[in-house]
C-alpha cells in the first residue's frame, strides 16, 4: 500500500405575511449535474502503472450549515495515516451560501448570508500508525457572491426557491428569534477566529485483499471563537469516529466515515444532545494523478426540540469534486456541496471549496 502523499437589513411583517403564510420556506435543490455526470460517464482502462494508485481520500467536508457549524465537525478523512515524522499542511477556502425563511406566531427565522471559512490544518505522523493534528479556522460572514449563480441554476432546473423569491430585495439578514427571545443575530462583516480543533487518528487495520483499512479518530473542539457573533458555541465538544477505506478493482476506492459528537453546555439557552454524522463516498481513479469523487453526507442535529426547523432537523447533502496531484508533494482538491432536501428546511444552500495540501517528509 502506498504511503499517503501530500497526499436586519430588516424584513417587514407585511412582507413576511405575504411571502410566508405561517409556514416554512426553504431552498429547493440546485444542481451538481455536470460534476455528477462527469464522474459516472468517464471511463477508460487503466494502465498497469495506474493499477497501483491508492487515491487521495474523501473530501474534508463537514456540516457548513451556520448554526451547526458552531460545533465540532469531524471532517471527511481517509483511513490511512500520515507516515511517521511526516507533516501535512492543508489550507482550505470554503464559501457557503445559506438562505432560510421560517415564520410563525412563535418563530421568526430570516437568514440570507454567505460564510467564508478559511481553515489551516496541520497533521503530523507521531509514530507508525498514529497521527495528531490541529485545525485553526477563520470565519467571515458577508453578503457573498454566489447569489447570481445559484439563482441561474435554480431558474434552469427546479425553479426559484420560495425563500429566495421572498428575500429578493434583501441583501443580508441573519436573525433567529423564538417568542420574545433573540437566539442568534450576526452582523454583516463579522470576522474572527473560529473554534480550534485538536484531532488524532490511529490506524487499527491495514488494507488487505479482503480487509479494509480502518482507523479510530478522536477530536476535541476548543471554544476560541466569538460566541456573540455566532462564530462559536462557547463550549468544548468531544468526538469519536471510525474511518474505513477499501480499494476495489483497479480504479474504485470507497470511503466511509462514522462519527459521534458530544457537545457540552448550552447555546443561546438551548439544550444540546449528542449528534451523529456519516460520509459514504466513492473515488474514481481517472489517471495516477487525478481522481473524481462523489459523496453522500448525513448530519443529525445537536439541538433538541426548539420548534425551529432549521435547528431541529438533520442535513442531507451530495458532494462532488476532483483531486489532482500537482506534484508529488502538492495536492489540489475542489468540491461542491449541494443540499439534496431529503430533509427540508435545515441544510445550507450550496458550498464551494478549494484546498491545497503540502506534504513534507519522505
Amino acid at each position: 500500500m502506498r504511503e499517503e502523499r501530500c497526499l436586519p437589513d430588516s424584513i417587514t411583517r407585511s412582507n413576511l405575511d405575504r411571502s410566508v403564510p405561517g409556514g416554512v420556506l426553504h431552498v429547493g435543490n440546485g444542481t451538481l449535474c455536470a460534476l455528477v455526470l462527469l464522474i459516472f460517464l468517464l471511463g477508460c482502462p487503466l494502465s498497469e502503472a495506474q493499477a497501483g494508485v491508492d487515491g487521495f481520500g474523501p473530501y474534508p467536508v463537514r456540516n457548513f450549515q451556520p448554526f451547526q457549524l458552531l460545533f465540532l465537525g469531524m471532517f471527511g478523512d481517509r483511513a490511512t495515516v500520515t507516515p511517521r515524522h511526516n507533516l501535512d499542511v492543508r489550507i482550505e477556502l470554503a464559501n457557503t451560501a445559506s438562505i432560510f425563511l421560517e415564520q410563525s406566531e412563535e418563530v421568526g427565522a430570516q437568514v440570507k448570508a454567505e460564510t467564508l471559512r478559511t481553515g489551516v490544518f496541520l497533521r503530523y505522523g507521531l509514530t507508525q500508525g498514529l497521527e495528531v493534528g490541529v485545525e485553526i479556522p477563520v470565519l467571515y460572514r458577508y453578503q457573498g457572491f454566489m447569489e447570481g449563480l445559484i439563482t441561474f441554476a435554480e431558474r434552469a432546473t427546479t425553479g426559484i426557491a420560495p425563500a429566495r423569491e421572498a428575500l429578493t430585495d434583501v441583501d443580508y439578514v441573519f436573525h433567529v428569534t423564538k417568542g420574545e427571545n433573540t437566539l442568534f443575530s450576526g452582523t454583516e462583516g463579522a470576522f474572527g477566529l473560529g473554534d480550534i480543533t485538536l484531532i488524532s487518528k490511529y490506524q487499527i487495520l491495514d488494507q488487505g485483499s479482503v480487509v479494509p483499512a480502518l482507523s479510530l479518530r478522536l477530536g476535541v473542539k476548543l471554544p476560541t471563537g466569538d460566541e456573540d457573533e455566532v462564530l462559536s458555541s462557547g463550549h468544548p465538544d468531544v468526538g469519536l469516529g471510525l474511518a474505513l477505506e477499501k480499494k476495489l478493482a483497479t480504479r474504485w476506492i470507497f470511503h466511509v466515515n462514522i462519527n459521534g459528537v458530544f457537545p457540552t453546555g448550552e447555546v443561546s439557552g438551548l439544550s444540546l444532545d449528542p449528534f451523529f454524522s456519516s460520509i459514504v463516498g466513492a473515488e474514481y481513479l481517472w489517471t495516477p494523478r487525478l481522481s473524481l469523487g462523489l459523496q453522500f453526507d448525513y448530519y443529525s442535529t445537536p439541538y433538541a426540540g426548539t420548534g425551529i426547523n432549521l435547528l431541529d432537523q438533520g442535513v442531507t447533502e451530495l458532494v462532488a469534486g476532483f483531486s489532482y496531484e500537482l506534484r508529488q508533494d502538492l495536492l489540489w482538491q475542489v468540491y461542491g456541496v449541494e443540499n439534496v432536501d431529503f430533509i427540508t428546511g435545515s441544510a445550507a444552500d450550496f458550498t464551494l471549496s478549494t484546498l491545497v495540501t503540502f506534504h513534507f517528509g519522505s
